[in-house]
């Protein structure tokens, strides 16, 4: 449930993602006042354990600014392995976690400082699959449905970057 601020599109390209949602097809993100408002009450419900046992907030430092800025994200767990998805696509938290090469994650009394290894297209596709059964809210945000093949979900993952956690 990666949930994340980015600029507002207006014009033509806001016809063109409506005509895309109603489609069928994955819709753009964009920020809105409804995504400002949910993420501020997800992060402090995350930051105090209280949003679902995936949810935690992710706090990493601007590539930029160095400034520390954080997101509400999902984790997707598989046995010892743990997954960051980036459902909307190249956010900012994707680009300054490449820089950063980590991530703070924190939910409740536990924060942790990880390691992030962004995967390929190969080991991306089953995560994402697997988020996406998870994390329905982000689904419109997908071109795939869970009957969606191998094929179409390694297609997907050069669009949702997925990153490995790895304790330092």
């Amino acid at each position: 449930m990666a949930i994340e601020t980015a600029p507002a599109r207006g014009g033509l390209d806001a016809r063109v993602g409506l005509l895309r949602s109603v489609s069928g097809e994955s819709r753009p993100y964009r920020k809105s006042v409804w995504r400002r408002g949910l993420n501020a009450i997800v992060r402090p419900l995350a930051r105090l354990g209280l949003a679902g046992r995936s949810t935690h907030v992710l706090t990493v430092p601007g590539r930029e600014s160095g400034r520390r800025w954080s997101t509400p994200v999902s984790i997707v767990r598989d046995g010892d392995e743990r997954w960051l998805v980036a459902p909307y696509g190249e956010r900012n938290w994707v680009k300054n976690a490449r820089a950063a090469g980590w991530v703070e994650l924190e939910r409740g009394r536990r924060r942790e400082r990880l390691a992030v290894e962004e995967v390929d297209a190969e080991q991306a596709g089953p995560v994402l699959r697997e988020y996406y059964r998870r994390f329905r809210v982000t689904r419109p945000f997908f071109d795939c449905t869970l009957e969606s093949s191998d094929e179409d979900w390694l297609a997907e993952a050069p669009r949702h970057p997925a990153f490995r956690l790895k304790s330092p």
